[in-house]
């Protein structure tokens, strides 16, 4: 099963909209496939805020912005959600989001 199959799999309660915002964005990077999971959904993450940073501050408001940005926080979600096959590694994937998070944020300061 793929990236995308896998998020297509899960809870049904997940706005249709950030479900296919993010498989649409995997699907788009079959690269992402040679990665684990958990780090396909954080690379996800990681472009969805990149998207949503580009735009500058009067971009942020509007509603494609929005849904990037908590499309964003679903993967983040989804790859914890991932990861808890293996507790043992969620410290070493939290530190590893986070910091790519913030690299993400220092380049747009």
């Amino acid at each position: 099963m793929n990236h995308a199959e896998w998020l297509s799999s899960r809870d049904a309660e997940a706005p249709p909209a950030l479900t296919t915002c993010a498989r649409e964005l995997l699907e788009a990077h079959p690269e992402w496939e040679q990665l684990s999971r958990v780090d396909a959904l954080i690379e996800a993450s990681e472009a969805l805020l990149r998207r949503v940073l580009e735009g500058g501050a009067q971009a942020r408001t509007n509603r494609a912005n929005a849904l990037h940005l908590l499309a964003a926080d679903a993967c983040v979600t989804w790859a914890f959600e991932a990861a808890a096959d293996d507790p043992a590694s969620i410290a070493n994937r939290a530190e590893r989001a986070t910091m790519g998070i913030a690299a993400i944020a220092a380049e747009f300061a």
